[in-house]
């Protein structure tokens, strides 16, 4: 992997041969989250060479932290679809509004983005378990991968965390570990294990290399804006749910990649949406405090995969925002619910909450006048609704239960047009 040149500390700024440290900065534990830098001149070289090629996420792997004929996972992962939508950007007065609905992944989520990365590195080592904490979709990606190549896994999950979830992990042949405790319990015990077993951590904002795999998302957004294969089109905002911070984190990553490479010419404005009981981020970016000096608070929100009470990548969420001209805004949980049938209705994706908080905050966006009429706007649908259908359920109206005759319906029918 020659194409990358250090670790380096987002605290103290201190970098790190990559093979000198495997997690975090030393002088900093836990907390000391490293972002892995490039040479840009060595990749854009490679790129010339051979192009972009391969499926998927692996179409970007001379600018992922992976030696470049390493085996991969064989799951299709990335790809996903962007649609534009005429309706929205009219409703909304803006000129165009697109849509990244990764919940097409083979997990349902774009966190399959980080555990695909995550898995190849695992082969590439000869790691024999691989184990993560997750409020459901992290832990989901990683199993499915883990499962497509028969490695084991170890999940620590809040036992709160939605039935379909923890389903779909036992489905795929997980270790379930059901924390009595928030999410911030499970990551704390999972790093517990991890020195005590020495598995191979996936812990988000923990495993510098979970942003690496996210930040694919954004060479996507970009080619397929550009309309030509090997092209790029940046677009001038992006709306992205964020609890731990490490989506938002691998976006801005992704776009300060192409940047650097001048494959765009422009640093999109990055606009991170929290839930209101969920907003440790949006109360630090308000007050001005140092992300370092963040305190946990008690996270509620019915947006499981975006409840944080202390958020593990806040270092770099909180750089993306500034650095990019952005803002943090919060939404509702009732504003959460109500997104999910408006996007549904409005564009036939079926975002589950976390994932509708982006719509959400776009809305809300509209509403207090920070978009401009001719901005290009992405909204990054990170889950599919099947995630959580209960919180579905909850923003809509209940089916017409009909006897088996026409009149039946009938009466049904004349109720529906008179409402």
């Amino acid at each position: 992997m020659d194409h990358i040149t250090a670790l380096q500390c987002t605290i103290c700024g201190q970098t790190y041969p990559p093979d000198q440290v495997e997690y975090v900065c030393p002088d900093h534990g836990d907390d000391g989250n490293l972002d892995v830098q490039y040479d840009y001149n060595r990749i854009a070289h490679r790129v010339r060479a051979s192009g972009l090629t391969g499926h998927g996420i692996w179409r970007y792997k001379a600018l992922m932290p992976i030696d470049y004929e390493a085996p991969v996972p064989p799951l299709l992962v990335g790809a996903t679809p962007l649609y534009q939508s005429e309706r929205v950007a009219a409703q909304l007065g803006i000129r165009e509004v697109w849509f990244k609905d990764d919940g097409r992944n083979p997990t349902a989520s774009l966190k399959d983005r980080a555990s695909a990365l995550i898995v190849a590195r695992a082969q590439s080592e000869g790691r024999q378990i691989i184990t993560t904490a997750s409020t459901g979709n992290a832990a989901a990606a990683l199993t499915g991968l883990a499962a497509s190549v028969q490695m084991p896994t170890v999940i620590f999950v809040p036992a709160t965390a939605p039935e379909a979830k923890i389903t779909q992990l036992l489905v795929y042949g997980a270790h379930v570990l059901l924390v009595d405790g928030t999410y911030d319990d499970a990551f704390d015990l999972c790093l517990q294990a991890t020195r005590e077993y020495g598995w191979y951590c996936r812990n988000t904002g923990y495993n510098p290399y979970t942003a690496e795999g996210k930040k694919t998302v954004s060479f996507e957004i970009c080619e397929q804006l550009s309309g030509q294969t090997g092209q790029f089109k940046a677009p001038d905002t992006l709306f992205v749910s964020v609890g731990d911070g490490n989506i938002i984190s691998g976006v801005h990553k992704g776009f300060k990649d192409l940047l650097a490479l001048g494959w765009i010419d422009h640093m999109p404005r990055l606009i991170g949406i929290q839930a209101e009981g969920s907003a440790a981020l949006y109360q630090a970016w308000k007050m001005g405090i140092n992300p370092v000096d963040m305190q946990p608070i008690d996270a509620h929100t019915v947006a499981d995969s975006i409840s944080a009470g202390l958020p593990r990548d806040r270092v770099k969420a909180m750089n993306a925002v500034k650095e990019t001209g952005g803002t943090f805004l919060t939404v509702s949980d009732e504003e959460i619910l109500s997104a999910i049938p408006a996007l549904a209705r409005e564009t036939g994706i079926f975002a589950e909450p976390a994932a509708s908080a982006a719509y959400a905050g776009l809305l809300k966006a509209s509403q207090v006048g920070l978009l401009d009429r001719e901005e290009s706007v992405v909204v990054l649908i990170t889950g599919n609704g099947l995630k959580d259908v209960a919180s579905a359920r909850k923003a809509v109206s209940q089916a017409y239960k009909v006897s088996p005759h026409l009149d039946d319906v009938a009466r049904v029918v004349s109720r529906i047009f008179r409402d």
